[in-house]
């Protein structure tokens, strides 16, 4: 059921954590998961099967890469001001990298820290976009707000599967009876804590039509915000940069992320890649399992490429 325009500005505030978990609170959703979550993601795993659920980070289409590659660490330039045993052994080598990665966009697997986002010039929590500084980033829930990592019970959620259809065309929108569908024919319901990942088949159709994401793409409808908010989920994911495209909405680009980052706290998990996930969780009848989602503890930063880490 498609949301009027006017019920999704109003989610700024009726689906609003801001106090929530106290005014200096900058986790958001991710105080969901506690310690009994935690525990029954563990029980979660019942086969002990892991899957990888992000895209490889290749050259040069998403990062800059510079790499050194030295067979003999003796002939190095500046060798002879390192220590004696470096001179005396000549069969040491290395290679290393230096990379440049721009990871927020359409490609890239990374998570979004609610200061990612700003509505009407604020950010999660009340504060002000002023707390980004362009030299040291962000000093209100960036990143480093998940630095103990995300470990909780992940359910996917196959539409494309329950819609019959290898994948989900560009601007089709997945709509709470969809999630819904999903729950009742794979045998899981999401609760409190959980991390929603949600199939569009989009991986499916990237391998074998070579389709991009552009201005146009699956995902979710602004009409799902209320039912995550109400079944208390903690993380969203989806194999696209989440919100349908167009969303709409005139003047709500990205309603998803918005109301999501902003007004909930929802920590997002863009560009996940579901589809050994979902092989996985379809051969062995499990679609709940244990998922660990470990940022990089970048300071000040808005998030961070991640290896999300679904264990059956």
């Amino acid at each position: 059921m498609t949301a009027h325009r006017d019920d999704v500005l109003d989610y700024f505030s009726t689906l609003s954590n801001w106090g929530r978990w106290g005014a200096d609170d900058e986790r958001g959703t991710l105080n969901l998961v506690s310690d009994d979550v935690r525990l029954a993601a563990a029980r979660a795993v019942r086969h002990g099967r892991s899957v990888s659920c992000p895209w490889e980070v290749t050259a040069p289409d998403d990062m800059e890469r510079s790499t050194t590659s030295c067979p003999c660490t003796a002939d190095m330039p500046g060798a002879e001001n390192m220590p004696a045993a470096f001179h005396r052994d000549r069969r040491w080598g290395f290679s290393s990298e230096r990379i440049g990665l721009s990871f927020h966009g359409n490609t890239v697997t990374h998570l979004d820290a609610p200061c990612h986002l700003f509505w009407d010039g604020a950010m999660y929590n009340g504060r002000p976009h002023t707390a980004v500084d362009p030299g040291t980033g962000s000093s209100w829930a960036a990143v480093t707000a998940a630095a103990d990592g995300i470990v909780t019970r992940g359910v996917l959620l196959d539409v494309a599967r329950v819609r019959d259809v290898p994948w989900l065309e560009p601007g089709q929108g997945v709509f709470p009876e969809d999630l819904e569908e999903a729950e009742r024919r794979q045998g899981v319901r999401v609760g409190p804590g959980d991390a929603v990942l949600l199939r569009t088949g989009f991986g499916r159709a990237r391998r074998e039509t070579g389709e991009t994401i552009g201005f146009t793409q699956a995902g979710w409808h602004a009409s799902c915000l209320p039912w995550l908010h109400e079944r208390g989920v903690a993380l969203i994911g989806a194999d696209t940069p989440q919100d349908v495209q167009p969303s709409g909405y005139d003047d709500v680009l990205m309603p998803v992320h918005a109301v999501g980052l902003v007004a909930m706290g929802l920590w997002l998990l863009d560009n996940c890649d579901l589809e050994a996930a979902a092989t996985t969780a379809a051969s062995l009848g499990q679609w709940d399992f244990q998922l660990a989602v470990a940022p990089v503890r970048l300071a000040g930063t808005s998030g961070s490429p991640v290896n999300p880490i679904a264990t059956f």
